[in-house]
């Protein structure tokens, strides 16, 4: 029988319903025994999440420093396969897996082992895959697979349609808006990958340590957005970095200096975002092939 540990992180429980509908098929399965866990930080992250403790996460976010987490009981010393589900923040791994990832009992659970990883978040995920990937690196572990569901709105709505989820916990379409999040569509579509992996398991494809979901649709990169995402993390490193120097989180200070980087953040939302999408959209002819090359590299394992 395949042993297949399942790990997780979910504040507003839509991350968990997609980590629930891929691995259905092998609860289900008598050939597979699965263990199925949350990851614990020791201090909670409340949800819905007040304005200054979310922009408080972002500096130790975008730093990969990670959290002290709760050490989960009961683990087999080795799996057939992981699957590691984990959401987005500001650009990175949520604080919570990073810390987990960071743990002595990550260190002996993901050695030489098969993993995939399941992110539902908006279209910005890239930059935070290859910081993943390096986390999985430093475990000696191996990335086969990873399934991305993105919010229904795109980029542009997504910029307010999130923002007013995660402050405020409505998710519901506001001003003709659509709904935030991802569509119960592509969520329930997505119980595919769990039988593509059932069935890989049960011919013992995990063993090659290749990817078992090529051809499924399982991550598609919009290209115009990379250089984006590359420009915003530079950003977020010096902001971080500003906002760490100014004082310890929960500070005054670094209240000060939070507020000053969000009317900045709101400012370039409202005026460079829009513009950079123009340009990006008369230069994309020009750049195609670049941008292609770009894109195969950043689907990477699993492809489209």
């Amino acid at each position: 029988m395949k042993k297949v540990l399942v790990l997780y992180y979910s504040q507003s429980g839509q991350l968990k319903k997609m980590v629930n509908s891929v691995t259905a098929p092998l609860l289900k399965s008598d050939d597979v025994s699965v263990d199925y866990h949350k990851i614990q930080p020791v201090t909670k992250y409340p949800y819905p999440w007040p304005f200054y403790p979310f922009f408080d996460a972002f500096p130790e976010a975008i730093y990969m420093n990670g959290c002290p987490v709760e050490e989960i009981e009961g683990l087999h010393e080795q799996y057939d396969l992981i699957i590691l589900g984990y959401t987005i923040w500001f650009l990175s791994p949520s604080i919570p897996v990073t810390g987990f990832l960071q743990s002595d009992q990550a260190k002996k659970i993901f050695k030489n082992t098969p993993v995939v990883t399941l992110i539902a978040c908006r279209d910005m995920w890239v930059m935070a895959q290859e910081k993943m990937k390096k986390l999985l690196k430093d475990l000696d572990a191996t990335l086969i697979d990873n399934v991305v569901l993105t919010d229904q709105g795109g980029s542009l709505y997504a910029f307010l349609t999130t923002p007013r989820w995660l402050l405020t916990g409505k998710k519901d379409p506001v001003f003709g808006l659509p709904a935030a999040g991802v569509s119960t569509k592509d969520m329930k579509a997505s119980v595919r990958f769990g039988e593509r992996l059932l069935d890989g398991l049960q011919k013992d494809e995990e063993k090659l340590k290749q990817p078992m979901l090529k051809s499924m649709g399982a991550v598609s990169v919009n290209g115009k957005l990379v250089a984006t995402e590359k420009i915003a993390t530079r950003s977020f490193m010096i902001w971080g970095k500003l906002i760490q120097k100014a004082g310890a989180p929960g500070s005054f200070a670094r209240k000060i200096v939070i507020t000053i980087y969000t009317v900045f953040l709101v400012t370039l939302v409202l005026t460079i975002v829009p513009l950079n999408i123009l340009v990006k959209n008369i230069i994309y002819p020009f750049r195609k092939k670049q941008i292609e090359e770009s894109v195969k590299y950043y689907e990477k394992p699993s492809g489209r």
